[in-house]
């Protein structure tokens, strides 16, 4: 209701400073239930897309991307074939709020998504690099999919509500627990200060989020070992 006032004003629809939203008080927003997931938890939700669907290999692919990386939905969708650094074994994410990032991946994740690219008909640069079986761009609908067949086997997951979302809940809990909170902050691309101005002081390195990737997926990295992208 509120975006509607602003953009009849915003359109000359209405006078400035008459948007009776403003009266209305914004309800105080509850604490996420979203959580990390334990090790038995992510085992039974990587059987159930290993094991069920018409697309195994993006599926999986798609689970160990965000595993990997933490990322958005938004982010793994809007990455393209330039965003691919074969080289530094990194990806650009372009998520919330306009910000972007080179993230760390493993090399089992490069040769895999360079595999999709190929298997898939990416050619172009700017070309979307996940794809379908058919080689149309993915979208929400894929994940969409994907994440109510795990909840229709695993009653746990339907009352928790569980989407990929959570998989960046994990990653970076692990992240935080082995490493610290500015390494995790720079591995989920916080950029805002809300916690004060202490966290301008203390953000995590590239190489530390590498170090991290590394020692999470249990593969070298170039920037981890070299110190540098």
């Amino acid at each position: 209701m509120r975006t509607f006032f602003r953009m009849a004003i915003a359109d000359g629809l209405l006078p400035r400073g008459w948007n009776p939203a403003w009266e209305v008080k914004v309800p105080r927003r509850l604490p996420s239930t979203r959580r990390a997931l334990r090790s038995k938890e992510l085992l039974a939700i990587n059987h159930v897309v290993v094991t069920t669907g018409r697309d195994v290999p993006l599926d999986s692919l798609l689970l160990r991307l965000h595993s990997e990386t933490a990322c958005r939905r938004s982010g793994a969708l809007s990455l393209r074939l330039a965003d691919l650094d074969t080289e530094s074994c990194a990806v650009r994410l372009r998520e919330k709020f306009g910000t972007e990032r080179w993230q760390p991946i493993s090399p089992t994740m490069v040769a895999s998504l360079l595999e999709h690219a190929q298997s898939r008909g990416v050619r172009h640069p700017g070309d979307q690099l996940l794809r379908n079986a058919n080689g149309t761009p993915l979208t929400r609908r894929r994940y969409d999919l994907m994440w109510k067949r795990v909840q229709a086997r695993l009653p746990w997951a339907a009352k928790l509500g569980v989407s990929a979302h959570w998989m960046r809940h994990t990653t970076l809990t692990w992240v935080e627990r082995h490493y610290s909170y500015a390494v995790a902050r720079a591995y989920a691309g916080h950029t805002d200060t809300k916690g004060g101005s202490t966290l301008t002081y203390i953000k995590g390195m590239p190489q530390e989020v590498a170090r991290a990737l590394s020692a999470y997926t249990g593969e070298p990295h170039p920037l981890a070992e070299l110190g540098r992208l």
